[in-house]
């Protein structure tokens, strides 16, 4: 007799392949199968820009992220949006505009740096209308390096210059720090062996300015429900 094949339309195989599925991608079986208003974004590992990183690197690819944050504005059953940071940060221009496109939602944005948020990720951390950073995070202030072949000229210093000082205005524009402080983070040579730059620890970010507060995904939640609550900024 010969072996029968089981029918994907079946809903007990269907099931069943959901299941591996799961496990496949999430390793576990079940996932909450709750539909929420708050969409999260997260920005994991390298963000990748204009150059395909190898492939053995945790990276979160721009062109992916933009067509969620158009998502996210145009849906009306989406109320708000929290974005999930642990990155190294990766290609400038990409994540500026990641981070321009966040600053221009027109709905309430709530940002956390867990892990790191490290050099434009510090961008992205700071587009969104309020931050959070939790205890044990570090986030790296350090300035702009290129890799690769530089063309030793001074119109290669001054491209670096006119890109640097984009970052930090755009820093300064969406948080509470001074662009003296920033820029005198930037160029610390105490805190980092190989490389000038500061590095802030969980608090340290909060008193500098440069994040609104230290918390966890409980808070997060609940400044998004004032925020949507109270669209007028009563919350700030």
């Amino acid at each position: 007799m010969l072996n029968e094949q089981p029918n994907p339309n079946n809903p007990q195989v269907s099931e069943e392949n959901h299941k591996l599925e799961n496990i496949k991608e999430l390793g576990q079986i079940e996932i909450p199968n709750y539909k929420s208003d708050i969409h999260c974004l997260t920005i994991a590992g390298q963000v990748e820009g204009h150059l395909v990183l190898p492939p053995q690197n945790k990276a979160t690819r721009y062109e992916h992220v933009i067509p969620q944050l158009v998502a996210v504005e145009e849906n009306p059953q989406i109320k708000g949006l929290l974005i999930v940071l642990n990155t190294v940060g990766g290609d400038v221009e990409a994540g500026l505009a990641l981070s321009e496109m966040v600053a221009s939602l027109s709905k309430p944005t709530v940002s956390l740096v867990l892990g790191g948020g490290h050099s434009i990720g510090t961008a992205i951390a700071v587009s969104a209308d309020y931050s959070f950073i939790a205890p044990s995070a570090t986030m790296t202030i350090h300035p702009i390096r290129l890799t690769g072949l530089v063309i030793g000229v001074p119109q290669t210093y001054e491209y670096l210059n006119k890109m640097q000082d984009r970052v930090v205005k755009f820093v300064v524009e969406h948080s509470h720090i001074s662009e003296e402080s920033f820029r005198d983070m930037m160029f610390q040579t105490k805190d980092l062996a190989q490389d000038i730059g500061t590095v802030l620890v969980g608090r340290d970010a909060v008193e500098c300015g440069l994040i609104d507060g230290v918390g966890g995904l409980q808070q997060c939640i609940e400044k998004i429900r004032l925020m949507i609550d109270n669209p007028e900024g009563v919350w700030q």
